[in-house]
């Protein structure tokens, strides 16, 4: 048995711990992007996305801003109907008549999840072009279902009645973003030019918001990155780097996460420092 085989071996063990140790589902795919392993539990089954779509919707963006159908410069007045039923971001506490670019409204979507600047972005595709988009590069397990995530769905609503996404999907995502870096085929069945394929991966890791993934690694860890909050769980996807090469790929959702949990403290608390103790693990074991 290799070093390697005995380290994958090692941190599986470890994350299995990890989920086998919480009340609620925990589903994960992790890419070692040394070796190319994988680690996953219940990565192809479907699971609520929350703010992970985001990233298939900055790549649908950019695929017709590469095509020409849309324009980085575009120009977004706020209007008031853009912050109706958004419970994110910071733009919805803001005064509406302030003007933003296309490519300022995607940056407000990843790097903050502005839902403002969701609406702003989303509204210039269909929800059948992203759709379509996903299909074409093989996210077979995500589905998308509104511009703007309902709020006043239960705690314990239906799967169908919220997208979803699935692990592997969106490791599969974030590794073609990845190696479109470098590799033009695969920029190519992103749809989209190296240079813009750039610009998502600059847009992932510029992600502000430090909790899940992020949580347990060193502060100045650089990871691409788009955490989600649902009403059923806490989600996260990303990419992780140490000593400034991609070390490994992780997607975490919990699932059926108790409001609260049996020792008093808010189960989305417990679900995010869930997938911190995933991403440490991975970190440290690989």
């Amino acid at each position: 048995m290799t070093d390697t085989t005995e380290k994958t071996e090692a941190t599986a063990a470890e994350l299995a711990k990890i989920c086998d140790a919480q009340d609620f589902t925990v589903r994960f795919k992790v890419k070692n992007l040394l070796t190319g392993e994988t680690i996953e539990r219940g990565a192809t089954e479907e699971t609520p996305s929350a703010s992970t779509r985001k990233i298939s919707i900055m790549m649908a963006a950019l695929q017709a801003i590469g095509e020409g159908r849309l324009s980085f410069d575009e120009k977004i007045v706020y209007e008031p109907r853009h912050a109706e039923q958004v419970a994110s971001g910071v733009l919805r506490h803001m005064t509406p008549g302030m003007v933003l670019s296309l490519r300022d409204a995607i940056a407000g979507m990843i790097t903050l999840s502005d839902n403002v600047c969701t609406h702003m972005v989303f509204e210039r595709l269909t929800l059948e072009e992203v759709q379509a988009y996903c299909a074409a590069i093989g996210m077979t397990g995500t589905h998308h279902r509104f511009l703007i995530p309902p709020i006043a769905l239960p705690h314990d609503h239906p799967l169908d009645a919220v997208t979803v996404t699935t692990a592997a999907d969106q490791v599969m995502l974030l590794d073609m973003i990845l190696a479109a870096q470098t590799d033009a085929a695969a920029s190519a069945r992103l749809g989209i030019s190296q240079e813009l394929s750039a610009f998502a991966l600059k847009m992932l890791k510029s992600q502000v918001l430090r909790y899940g993934i992020h949580a347990r690694l060193p502060f100045d860890t650089v990871i691409a990155s788009k955490g989600g909050r649902g009403k059923r769980g806490r989600m996260d996807a990303g990419i992780v780097y140490r000593d400034g090469a991609p070390l490994f790929i992780l997607a975490a959702y919990t699932d059926g996460v108790p409001l609260t949990m049996p020792d008093g403290l808010p189960g989305y608390t417990v679900a995010l420092e869930t997938i911190g103790r995933l991403a440490r693990a991975c970190f440290t074991g690989l």
